[in-house]
């Protein structure tokens, strides 16, 4: 079973991945508050900078206990947060664990998840042991559903009503990758 020492720093070509701090609350807090990034999050729009702050102090508790990682993907000419990427539900017993991630709305259609996926899944497969990394998406969120498709997910179904998100249920579209599959 693989656990975390020190926090893994990744690099791709245009972006530093990186532990988020309390000090990347404010970029954090740019992003979600604005409707059209929680549109299809499973977060409520972020009206104060505590909830970006108890959200860093939750990704941070998650990496802590060997949980899960979430990176901060910052631009490599100002160290600025403009997203997060990484994994959490990890079932450490069946080599699998699910991989999300969001933008802000100025990096949207740049590229920046393909690019980031690729270090993140490479991640996965051969640092964290995984076999299997599933994701998640609104069926509606034709974005992610791009994205994870160019990184080699495989569309599996969705799941029915199976999650209660900001006062409703919620379908689920489900897609993975295997690490035969990864390239």
């Amino acid at each position: 079973m693989k656990t975390f020492n020190n926090f893994p720093r990744l690099e791709t070509e245009r972006f530093l991945l990186r532990p988020i701090e309390v000090d990347d609350a404010d970029e954090v807090f740019h992003y979600f508050s604005q409707d059209e990034v929680t549109k299809y999050y499973d977060l409520d729009t972020f009206t104060s900078k505590s909830e970006a702050i108890q959200l860093i102090e939750n990704w941070q508790k998650r990496f802590e206990v060997n949980e899960g990682i979430r990176w901060g993907i910052a631009t490599k000419d100002n160290n600025k947060i403009i997203g997060s990427c990484g994994y959490h539900s990890w079932e450490k017993e069946h080599f699998k664990a699910e991989v999300g991630f969001e933008v802000t709305p100025a990096y949207w259609q740049k590229g920046v998840m393909t690019e980031v996926l690729k270090h993140v899944l490479e991640y996965g497969f051969e640092k964290m042991g995984l076999f299997r990394i599933e994701a998640l998406y609104d069926p509606e969120n034709t974005a992610s559903k791009k994205t994870l498709e160019k990184a080699g997910f495989i569309y599996e179904g969705v799941l029915r009503k199976s999650s209660f998100e900001k006062g409703r249920f919620c379908d689920a579209a489900i897609c993975s990758i295997l690490k035969e599959e990864y390239r």
